[in-house]
């Protein structure tokens, strides 16, 4: 399972993730949020990195990971603790103005994102902005035992013909870790109406 990947990798995932430049797609999640105040849940939190920046804003984070090494780290660079769950057993309700999952999502298979989909939509509040990314390209795969969902917007459509109407901003993106810059993703904002 993905998770023991994070538990036995978690220095080299921290040190590698956690200055990453996500300034453009905060830009594009913060412009989309109904409120510039209220609390933002950061699912599969990772190196805490994208936590700290939304409170930093000045909005109240609820970060969650699978991860209790990476939950560890995270909790220590962002400074507050860091739920250690898996998504899939989500139970808030009509609380987040947004849910932000990078990178995060993609390690289940389309059954489990499904689910995952139906906890995020009831924890989010009317108007509320579901992120989320995955890697490009129509095969899954598995890499280092990390299983990859992969989506183009064709196969997510018909995938989860559901969400096309609540889909906001569709967009692909490189990886912005160095030496990345070749891998594609493909990002979503999803809205509640």
């Amino acid at each position: 399972m993905s998770v023991n990947f994070y538990n036995e990798n978690a220095e080299n995932f921290f040190s590698q993730t956690v200055r990453a430049d996500m300034g453009l797609l905060y830009e594009k999640f913060l412009s989309k949020l109904p409120t510039t105040k209220g609390k933002i849940l950061d699912l599969g939190c990772g190196s805490g990195r994208d936590s700290k920046h939304f409170k930093e804003l000045g909005f109240e984070v609820v970060a969650l990971d699978l991860s209790e090494e990476l939950a560890k780290k995270a909790s220590e660079y962002i400074g507050q603790k860091v739920i250690v769950q898996d998504m899939r057993d989500l139970e808030f309700e009509d609380e987040f103005i947004g849910v932000w999952a990078c990178a995060s999502i993609l390690h289940l298979p389309v059954d489990d994102i499904e689910i995952v989909f139906k906890k995020v939509f009831k924890s989010l509040k009317k108007d509320g902005i579901f992120y989320l990314s995955f890697k490009y390209g129509e095969k899954d795969y598995i890499k280092d035992g990390r299983e990859f969902t992969c989506f183009t917007e064709e196969k997510f459509i018909k995938c989860f013909p559901e969400y096309r109407d609540n889909i906001i901003d569709i967009f692909q993106t490189s990886d912005v870790r160095v030496g990345r810059e070749e891998e594609k993703w493909f990002n979503l904002i999803i809205i509640k109406k």
